[in-house]
């Protein structure tokens, strides 16, 4: 049987790390995880590991995954009228945008390090 961790517990770089604390700091309704993967998974999911990420993925397929998981959102939340906060990517959030109205991107135009340290500074008083 194939090894399966809860999502949260899969990804385990620094920097998802201090995204996910600082989310979670935020106190919203709910927090997921975009996955190259899955497309929308729950924090608490049960996944398989696996190596797959949309940065050396054509724009067409990345677009497809877009659409799989503004109609797995839709699911969860309304697009139009609920607020999304966005710690991914830009080319995770590239082709979702279009399709939410309302949403900040509060690591907008940081490398790595730079949000690395926007978030310690965040999470820090946790």
């Amino acid at each position: 049987m194939p090894y399966k961790a809860k999502a949260k517990d899969l990804y385990i770089s620094s920097l998802f790390k201090y995204n996910l604390k600082y989310a979670k700091s935020l106190n919203p309704d709910k927090v997921f995880i975009l996955s190259a993967k899955y497309g929308l998974i729950d924090l608490e999911r049960e996944i398989e590991p696996y190596d797959k990420t949309l940065n050396n993925m054509p724009s067409e397929e990345i677009k497809k995954w877009a659409d799989c998981v503004i109609g797995q959102l839709k699911k969860e939340a309304n697009p139009e009228e609920d607020e999304f906060i966005f710690l991914a990517g830009e080319k995770y959030r590239k082709y979702l945008l279009p399709h939410i109205s309302k949403y900040q991107i509060p690591l907008e135009g940081m490398k790595i390090g730079e949000q690395l340290q926007y978030l310690k500074m965040r999470c820090s008083n946790e």
